[in-house]
């Protein structure tokens, strides 16, 4: 049990294990043996993909990657951050917390007092209806993809120091 769970190269793993991951993300409890017990809050999960080689794979279905909030295609590092990768190798993390649990969990309640005008949400809703429209694309964004725009939008505006959306924010 933790607060962050980095689940490397989650196409690797086992369909019942990928199964059993989501399950958590959304119930927010594990079960095991009969026994439930509730994960701690917050409960994130990061989760990264190999896309290359895809012997011994198991992609997650279309329908379950809109239980991530949002995806990523970061690439390789550049010549400076590799090389201090590199020689960072055997030495010890001064990796040290920068904000409490409860001071985070705050932060994250914050969004809900942030404002958005019917006008922003008519307009994620039309975004997320032409996703499902466009003959261009073969899956449209599914209703989590509206809920998880409107949480983002919200909290982007909060990060930039206001208490309400704008139709910039729609990111």
């Amino acid at each position: 049990f933790c607060n962050l769970l980095l689940a490397d190269e989650i196409n690797r793993t086992s369909p019942k294990t990928q199964s059993a991951l989501l399950e958590v993300m959304e119930e927010r409890k594990v079960s095991v043996e009969g026994v439930t017990r509730e994960v701690p809050e917050p409960f994130i999960v990061i989760a990264t993909q190999n896309p290359l080689g895809n012997a011994g794979t198991q992609s997650l279905p279309e329908a379950q990657m809109d239980r991530f909030m949002i995806t990523l295609s970061i690439g390789y590092p550049d010549y400076e951050s590799e090389l201090d990768m590199a020689m960072s190798v055997g030495k010890q993390s001064d990796m040290t917390s920068v904000v409490s649990i409860d001071d985070f969990i705050s932060m994250q309640n914050k969004i809900y007092d942030v404002y958005m005008n019917e006008s922003i949400y008519k307009y994620i809703v039309n975004l997320v209806t032409a996703t499902r429209k466009s003959r261009y694309i073969e899956r449209g964004a599914s209703p989590r993809a509206t809920i998880a725009l409107v949480k983002m939008c919200k909290a982007w505006s909060w990060l930039n120091g206001r208490d309400y959306v704008v139709p910039a924010d729609v990111i």
